[in-house]
């Protein structure tokens, strides 16, 4: 497996509407699994293939707290088709924004239609952290962060920090 480098944010590429996927082929297997190699060493919960620099319609999640069994879930062309009236509010960060966390509103149980690692079809239905993470990750497929959920004010001091790293690292 190859650990892949995460692109940063403020990046357009991070904003791009991704591509659906024909069918799980050898290399978007192999991107899926490079994806969760990448994602358990970053840290992380999730990881959209656009984070990766990749435009198509791919996802990774795993929100096995740390040290226990880890639980992946691999998706292609992930789609809401079932979601509740009801909404959490969880603390969100992403692996594109290192260090930054925002509470975000979502709908607290999904139901998520996709094809897995095996181009198998699949339904799964999620609530609280696992709704969580698979609808922040979704969003990356169609160009949408985590910052777009919360105030201006907050998502400037987010990107404006952000830009001031990229400048010093690039020094």
């Amino acid at each position: 497996m190859t650990v892949l480098p995460i692109i940063i944010a403020p990046d357009l590429r991070l904003k791009i509407v991704c591509d659906p996927v024909e069918a799980v082929s050898n290399e978007i297997a192999r991107l899926m699994d490079d994806m969760l190699e990448t994602m358990y060493l970053a840290p992380g919960v999730g990881l959209a293939a656009p984070q990766v620099g990749v435009a198509k319609r791919v996802i990774v999640v795993d929100p096995a707290p740390r040290g226990a069994e880890p639980q992946p879930l691999m998706m292609v062309n992930p789609e809401l088709i079932c979601i509740s009236e009801e909404t959490n509010k969880h603390e969100e960060g992403c692996l594109s924004f290192p260090g930054h966390y925002s509470a975000v509103i979502r709908r607290s149980k999904i139901t998520v239609r996709y094809v897995d690692e095996t181009n198998q079809r699949r339904e799964l239905e999620a609530e609280d952290l696992l709704a969580t993470c698979i609808q922040h990750e979704m969003d990356h497929l169609d160009g949408v962060l985590f910052v777009e959920h919360i105030s201006m004010l907050k998502r400037n001091i987010i990107l404006r920090k952000l830009i001031k790293s990229k400048k010093q690292a690039a020094e």
